[in-house]
């Protein structure tokens, strides 16, 4: 008997034994599993890069900050400003020619047909107005090109913002009790819950 009792317990630590070494190898995998995502950084957003890259092309740095719909709108700005200068440019060219023969007396130019039109006083006018058109559409040509910049550099700021679903606005009828005047007043109470 002691023979066979050495023998299962033998047995039974074999056993054990093999039912352990799998839990082990198991429970080592599965520390492997937990400390991989630990060791992964997250991507950041940088604002300087979406800057950089809406200042070299305009578009770049809303691509960049996943605001797709904001690319045409900025094209679209910039085409419409685009015309503006083409055409006041055009029409400050012919006026100002237009004026130069008018100033000469020459009636037979390129420009007769303003010149024979207008006075010279008109065509300094209409130049000067064509003049000062595309001045302006060149500033706000300007304008919008820098706005699509510090749009790409907020939008990049603000974009691992969390923002909350549980944020509203409720606009509500109120009565007011009399406090200064002998009858109750009506307005409108405004409240914003987080």
């Amino acid at each position: 008997m002691p023979k066979n009792l050495h023998l299962i317990l033998q047995g039974t630590i074999c056993l054990l034994i093999f039912l352990c070494i799998p839990a082990t190898v198991k429970s080592q995998s599965t520390e492997l599993k937990v400390s991989i995502p630990d060791s992964i950084m997250e991507k950041k957003h940088s604002p300087r890069k979406a800057t950089i890259m809406s200042a070299i092309l305009p578009g770049l740095g809303q691509a960049y900050n996943k605001k797709y719909w904001k690319i045409p709108v900025i094209y679209a700005g910039l085409g419409v400003m685009t015309y503006f200068i083409v055409t006041n440019t055009n029409e400050y060219i012919n006026y100002k020619c237009a004026y130069i023969e008018k100033s000469n007396g020459d009636t037979a130019g390129n420009y007769a047909s303003l010149v024979k039109k207008y006075s010279a006083s008109n065509l300094l006018s209409a130049r000067e107005y064509y003049r000062r058109n595309l001045e302006i559409s060149i500033l706000i040509t300007a304008l919008w090109y820098i706005l699509n910049i510090v749009d790409a550099s907020v939008d990049a700021h603000l974009f691992t913002y969390n923002i909350s679903k549980d944020l509203s606005l409720k606009f509500e009828p109120v009565i007011l009790p009399p406090s200064y005047s002998k009858n109750y007043m009506s307005g409108i109470k405004i409240s914003l819950h987080f």
